[in-house]
């Protein structure tokens, strides 16, 4: 195709002058397609698509890349909005990963003030229609870098839905889309620029719904029983229960149903709980413990519960030889600079801080490497277990702003977030460079990631064999 053509000859005028393929001509092809990616990031930032309801969002990264004659399979592990995209063949086979879902009720101009544009309308509060953006980018200047080059390599770009609690990557993992890959790379957006390792803690949901008997809360109460006494009751048992769980455990909840008119004894009732540690044998345990509360509570208040496991996440097992090269490549990389406009941007979001957790001009550094221990999930985590996985930050967002807030909204759909969006596609590019002309450094990463797993290691997702819950979010 044309565009290809293009690219193609500015790699043949490289070879002609008798320059070496290296760091500096995949970046040249990175360059090539930053415009392209801005207007992507752009269109998923105004679509902002919630999990598995990312069609218009999937469709425009897929698109993008079958125009660069990547093989796109869609639909993938019976996700309509899950897809597939390989270029090149032979050698070994480097996957990206690109998410795109957004989250609900956090909509907001990409101005530095509170600006609703649409009342409870989904917003990118976290940052995901940059990270496909860049990830998309990245591969394409990856195919290009592999025609230039003549190398032998597959790369394998992974569009993944429903990160925010759809665990999209878990239900791709369980079906085998990683087993034929040799190393995986991922970022996100953030407020700074870190390629330390790190790990997440594992992760179970799931919706607990009470069925009682209705009847008038005034006239017959006798004859009721309520539904939203046996979530009260739970909720209070498990209350109870955090006196007695690990230090490093996280449990909480929404009560998602209560019923429907105060003198009407509910039918129904229903919570959603989360259940979070560092180890996944301990969150096992403790939503075995919280199902327990459950049926007690349904047993005290003569109603009936039922348990839907909504999703379930491995911690993210980090991998040190891999995140050493990204680290090296990204202080080689460098940070993020404003120029006046977004400056002033910056300095009116700060404002809106009630806490000041990072000044502005860190932007332009390079965080220290050194493990660290989050506490949030994500399904990122799954994947890790089976490929060597490397993940990184750049500053996408105002320093100081926190995920999932109308700061990162505003900050992730202007010139901040290209920038760093940017810096993303390059370290994914030029990192994927390395593996793949350095077939060590993939081999020593499989060797730790073994030794990490333990011997006789067998995937098993915590969310056991449920389908996707495909309308979790309608």
């Amino acid at each position: 195709m044309f565009f290809r053509g293009l690219l193609i000859a500015f790699a043949l005028l490289l070879t002609l002058a008798r320059i070496p393929a290296h760091a500096a001509e995949i970046l040249d092809f990175v360059q090539s397609e930053r415009q392209s990616s801005i207007q992507i990031a752009d269109t998923l930032w105004r679509l902002a698509e919630l999990g598995y309801l990312e069609h218009n969002s999937s469709k425009t990264l897929q698109n993008y890349l079958a125009e660069r004659e990547f093989t796109v399979e869609q639909g993938v592990a019976g996700i309509p909005t899950a897809f597939v995209a390989t270029y090149g063949r032979d050698g070994p086979t480097i996957a990206l990963l690109a998410e795109f879902d957004a989250l609900p009720g956090l909509n907001q101009a990409a101005v530095p003030r509170r600006m609703i544009e649409k009342e409870g309308a989904p917003g990118h509060a976290c940052g995901h229609h940059l990270f496909g953006a860049a990830s998309v980018a990245a591969a394409s200047a990856l195919a290009a870098w592999l025609d230039a080059t003549g190398i032998a390599a597959t790369i394998k770009l992974v569009g993944t839905p429903a990160e925010e609690g759809g665990s999209g990557k878990v239900y791709l993992a369980r079906a085998g889309v990683f087993d034929d890959v040799d190393a995986v790379l991922h970022w996100h957006p953030s407020d700074r620029n870190s390629a330390s390792p790190s790990s997440s803690t594992a992760n179970k949901s799931g919706r607990f719904t009470f069925r009682g008997r209705a009847a008038h809360a005034a006239s017959a109460p006798e004859r009721g029983r309520s539904a939203l006494d046996g979530v009260e009751a739970m909720n209070y048992m498990v209350n109870l229960m955090r006196e007695h769980v690990p230090q490093l455990a996280r449990i909480h909840y929404v009560i998602t149903d209560g019923g429907d008119a105060p003198n009407i004894v509910p039918e129904q009732a229903q919570v959603y709980y989360y259940v979070r540690h560092p180890k996944p044998s301990q969150v096992k345990n403790l939503f075995k413990r919280v199902v327990k509360a459950a049926e007690a509570a349904a047993m005290g208040t003569e109603t009936e519960v039922a348990v839907e496991v909504m999703h379930g996440n491995y911690p993210v097992m980090p991998n040190h030889t891999l995140a050493r090269v990204v680290h090296e490549n990204l202080v080689s990389l460098g940070g993020i600079r404003y120029d006046q406009a977004e400056q002033t941007f910056a300095e009116n979001i700060q404002a809106s801080f009630q806490v000041q957790r990072l000044a502005l001009g860190s932007e332009r550094q390079i965080q220290p490497y050194a493990f660290r221990q989050g506490m949030g999930s994500t399904d990122v985590g799954d994947v890790s277990w089976l490929v060597p996985t490397v993940g990184f930050t750049t500053a996408t967002w105002v320093p100081g702003t926190s995920a999932h807030s109308w700061q990162a909204v505003a900050a992730g759909g202007m010139s901040i977030g290209h920038k760093g969006m940017h810096l993303a596609s390059k370290l994914l590019a030029q990192t994927a460079v390395d593996l793949i002309q350095s077939p060590e450094l993939i081999a020593a990463a499989t060797e730790e990631l073994q030794r990490s797993q333990g011997p006789g290691f067998k995937y098993a997702a915590l969310l056991g064999d449920r389908l996707p819950p495909l309308d979790y979010r309608r």
